[in-house]
């Protein structure tokens, strides 16, 4: 996002940043211990990425707002976002990019971020959490967005709220916090009059409101689905697809769940970073988590009804295909056994010395033919 800058106060100075650099520095501890990515055993608590993308270099937004001004800063380096933090203020600090492990190790010292906090940060296949650590809360959640393939890509986002300080840190850059960051930019709503609670209301609430994209997004693929169950030929490829958006639907779930668990959990804490006002908005987003789990349930429903649909009209067809084959072997099993009757090599067989035996052989077949099919017409069988 590039810099932007609204009303800021005209008090704050170069000098005064300078300052504030330097005494930031001083508070850069490195309290981690650097262990080799990937190795088993490590100690707990060690900064070891685990994921299934390859780490990005570290960016830096920070927003800060109070209910009068607004500022949107691109911090260069690591050094201006702490130099930059005003107490008076709300701070949204985002971080996106796991690749220097260093770097996320002072970011954790300066904030004094515990160990393991920064351990479930960069394991990315952890499950949706809240952790209170009595400075701060832990929330780590998944955002989700559909990719150009249909498939749906999975992001861990993690929170930590503190007094007057937010941290988001993200896998890659690329998220769906826009809305949040408009209403801020525009003052719309309550959330510049309120704290850093709020703020992190506001993106979690950004997060589930994406699952109805994407829940939307499913739900137009088993239509499609849907509508050609009766009439897809290349069973393979039709069986592929379902089973696709079946594997998504499921991961959907796993995901969904502990999100309405972590909502809870913030619903029902009694951590002072909480503001009080924030409870009917916390019950309202965890309604809004089970909607979304009971349109998962009823899409996991939809794609195992279209599945049997699918079996059943292959079986259909196949009875078709069985019933007409069938029909004509049994027409032609008596034909079969005149004509093997008239086909064996006996000298003495009154019927093969008279002009009209052929002709009589071809007749009687002919008419017995007729009279199954007749027969069948009748019983309705095709």
């Amino acid at each position: 996002m590039p810099s932007q800058t609204f009303s800021r106060p005209e008090n704050r100075e170069l000098d005064m940043k300078e300052q504030k650099r330097a005494n930031a520095s001083k508070h850069l501890e490195p309290i981690f211990r650097s262990v080799p990515s990937g190795s088993a055993g490590s100690i707990p608590g060690s900064p070891i990425y685990i994921g299934d993308r390859a780490p990005t270099e570290a960016a830096f937004s920070l927003i800060q707002y109070d209910s009068d001004d607004i500022s949107f800063i691109t911090p260069d380096n690591i050094e201006e976002v702490f130099a930059m933090l005003e107490d008076g203020m709300v701070n949204w600090v985002n971080v996106n990019g796991f690749a220097d492990l260093d770097l996320l190790k002072r970011f954790g010292g300066f904030f004094k971020l515990d160990s393991l906090t920064i351990e479930d940060i960069l394991n990315t296949e952890h499950r949706p959490i809240v952790e209170d650590f009595g400075r701060y809360l832990l929330v780590i959640t998944k955002m989700l967005s559909m990719k150009p393939d249909g498939s749906i890509e999975y992001e861990q986002v993690s929170i930590v709220l503190m007094p007057n300080v937010v941290l988001t840190i993200q896998e890659v850059p690329g998220d769906c916090f826009g809305p949040v960051r408009e209403r801020l930019r525009t003052g719309t709503g309550r959330l510049r009059r309120t704290g850093t609670s709020f703020l992190a209301y506001a993106l979690l609430d950004v997060i589930v409101d994406r699952y109805f994209a994407v829940l939307e997004a499913l739900g137009d693929r088993l239509v499609g689905f849907d509508d050609t169950s009766g009439s897809a030929h290349d069973a393979s490829s039709f069986m592929a697809g379902l089973q696709a958006v079946k594997a998504e639907l499921n991961h959907f779930r796993r995901i969904v769940w502990p999100v309405r668990d972590t909502v809870g959990v913030l619903l029902h804490s009694e951590s002072e970073l909480l503001d009080d006002k924030l409870e009917p908005f916390l019950r309202d987003l965890q309604e809004n988590c089970v909607q979304v789990i009971e349109a998962l349930e009823s899409y996991r429903e939809t794609a195992t009804g279209i599945q049997e649909v699918y079996f059943s009209s292959v079986s259909n067809r196949m009875n078709e295909v069985m019933k007409v084959l069938t029909i004509i072997s049994t027409i032609f099993i008596p034909l079969t056994f005149i004509a093997g009757v008239y086909g064996m090599n006996f000298t003495y067989m009154p019927e093969l010395g008279q002009r009209w035996a052929y002709p009589a052989a071809w007749g009687l077949m002919v008419s017995i033919a007729i009279g199954m099919i007749s027969y069948f017409k009748r019983k309705k069988w095709f």
